[in-house]
C-alpha cells in the first residue's frame, strides 16, 4: 500500500490519537510511569490500512484489540521521535487534534530531558495532558 502524506494527515486527522497514558507502576522512581502512544483504530475490514501505515511509518506494531477492533500503535520514545513527532511537524493536522498533537510532543520532548523524572515536571506533565485542546501549545 502506497500512502500519500496528506491522506496520512486527513486519516490521522479522523482516526488517530495521540495519548499520554499516567499510570501507577511501584518500580518506578515516583510510582507511576509515562507512556506516550500514538494510536489509530479500525475494524478488522480495514486491518490493511494499518499495516500501510506500519510500513509508511516504519515503526509500531498492529495488534487485535477486541472482537473486531485492530489498533496501529506506536509506544517506542525513540520511534515517537524518529518517525511519528517529524512527520506531523512537517505535515500539519487540520483539526483540533493539531492541539493534542502539539500538547503529545511537547510532553515527549520533555520526557527525552528525563523531566517526567521529577515530581514536579510529573506535576507539570499530567496538567498539560488534562489541559483542554483548545490553544496551541
Amino acid at each position: 500500500m502506497n500512502l500519500d502524506p496528506k491522506w496520512v494527515v486527513g486519516f490521522v486527522d479522523g482516526e488517530g490519537c495521540f495519548h499520554i497514558g499516567i499510570s501507577k507502576h511501584t518500580s518506578m522512581k515516583h510510582g507511576v510511569q509515562v507512556l506516550p502512544e500514538f494510536v489509530v483504530t479500525q475494524h478488522k475490514r480495514d486491518v490493511q490500512v494499518l499495516y500501510g501505515l506500519k510500513a509508511f511509518f516504519k515503526c509500531g506494531v498492529v495488534r487485535h484489540e477486541k472482537q473486531n477492533v485492530f489498533c496501529y500503535r506506536v509506544r517506542h520514545r525513540k520511534a515517537l521521535e524518529a518517525h511519528i513527532l517529524p512527520f506531523f511537524e512537517r505535515h500539519k493536522l487540520k483539526t483540533k487534534k493539531r492541539v493534542d498533537f502539539l500538547k503529545f510532543r511537547r510532553i515527549v520532548k520533555m520526557m527525552s530531558e528525563g523531566l517526567h523524572l521529577s515530581t514536579e515536571d510529573l506535576k507539570e506533565i499530567r496538567i498539560l495532558r488534562e489541559s483542554p485542546s483548545t490553544k496551541e501549545t
